[in-house]
């Protein structure tokens, strides 16, 4: 009886303590750039929008309660994803394009002057490692922070900035880096894609025809990335043999998202196509035209796909069909901003930033957006003109 008793005071502490915050380790959170998390059961979906103040290239990461987001003057925030309210915020010092990521309370961002770790609990810049400009967004993996800078030199190092890997490779490393089966794979201005083992050695490398700044995905023992030669990849993971390739028309700077689930893999281009391929043999399934670049990385859940356009929209498909299931468009067409950020989804929320430098949370599964100011400036802009046109056929029929 009273093993009983233990059992189930053991069972109730477990259901009141709170569940870990899952790792966002990655660029889009993992190696398949799906940017998905399920959310606590708590949660609750509302429809907001934050200034940033500055324009938002990053991709933001989630963490606990919140979405981590950094502009590109280096400003990092936190922000509660269910109120949309500021918790805290960071100068880091130094402009920034690179994606933060989150492992155990602990924030890893890159920046113009290199690579920098922040405490969420105290909001401070704990240590910060100098190399040249850190656009390539970290990979967590064993204990072991990876990424790439514009010097050439993928580096490793450990929770303290300690240095524990460093090799010197040609061009410069912007893509982020992903690791799979202790093998680091990553893109270089110099047009190839590397093959590293975590002890240095290198395996393979794989020429295309311009430089690489996808960040690579991997399903099903291949390696998939695009190239600003207009093609998309697929090479084998033991030896960069050539699996597919497909040409996409123009550069593909998008990071790839794959569905091992459905033998999918999703990807966007500067001819302004977001194209379903199948990850076996590259054969293209369908591709939804946009009219303006793609450079954002697509956010999958279930049977939605979500991205964003330089043409200032971010754009909702049936992941099957390629068909637009809704559009949002935050700057009303009159005051448009490219949306460079890549979107990330947490439950129903699916959150993303744009150049004007806002942070806007809407629900994806009920197709409800937030209102934006830039919504006002166009209601005022239309309220002059329509003033002024009044005033002007009051003119005319006065000289009548």
């Amino acid at each position: 009886m009273y093993k009983k008793l233990l059992m189930g005071l053991i069972i109730a502490l477990l259901c009141l303590s709170p569940i870990a915050a899952a790792n966002w380790d990655s660029f889009a959170g993992d190696v398949d750039h799906n940017a998905y998390r399920e959310e606590n059961s708590d949660f609750v979906t509302n429809l907001w929008t934050y200034s940033m103040g500055s324009p938002i290239h990053s991709s933001p990461a989630i963490y606990g309660d919140y979405v981590y987001i950094v502009s590109t003057d280096g400003i990092l925030k936190a922000v509660d994803m269910q109120t949309g309210e500021e918790e805290w915020d960071l100068d880091l010092g130094s402009p920034t394009n690179s994606s933060p990521i989150v492992h155990k309370n602990r924030l890893y961002i890159g920046c113009e002057d290199g690579l920098k770790a922040v405490n969420i609990n105290s909001h401070e810049i704990i240590w910060d490692y100098d190399c040249n400009n850190v656009a390539s967004t970290p990979f967590y993996h064993d204990d072991v922070i990876y990424f790439g800078s514009d010097d050439g030199h993928l580096y490793g190092l450990n929770s303290d900035g300690k240095v524990e890997f460093n090799k010197k490779l040609d061009g410069e490393l912007k893509s982020s880096p992903i690791v799979v089966n202790d093998t680091i794979f990553i893109g270089s201005t110099n047009s190839k894609l590397y093959s590293i083992d975590t002890d240095k050695s290198t395996n393979w490398e794989f020429t295309t025809g311009d430089e690489i700044l996808s960040s690579p995905s991997y399903v099903n023992e291949t390696v998939i990335f695009g190239s600003s030669d207009g093609n998309i990849y697929c090479l084998k993971e033991s030896d960069g043999g050539l699996v597919w390739k497909k040409d996409l028309s123009n550069k593909v700077i998008s990071s790839p998202t794959v569905d091992e689930h459905d033998n999918s893999v999703y990807i966007g281009s500067d001819e302004g196509n977001l194209t379903c391929l199948d990850i076996r043999d590259g054969i293209v399934k369908w591709s939804h035209q946009v009219g303006d670049k793609i450079q954002t990385t697509a956010a999958l859940k279930d049977n939605l796909l979500a991205f964003g356009s330089n043409n200032g929209n971010l754009y909702v498909l049936n992941k099957y069909t390629g068909a637009e299931e809704f559009t949002y468009n935050p700057g009303t067409i009159l005051f448009n901003s490219p949306i460079k950020s890549s979107p990330v989804i947490n439950g129903n929320t699916l959150m993303f930033g744009d150049d004007s430098g806002s942070l806007y949370s809407l629900n994806i599964e009920k197709y409800e957006v937030p209102g934006s100011m830039q919504l006002y400036y166009s209601l005022g802009v239309l309220i002059v003109l329509m003033i002024v046109a009044i005033v002007v056929v009051f003119k005319v029929k006065g000289r009548k």
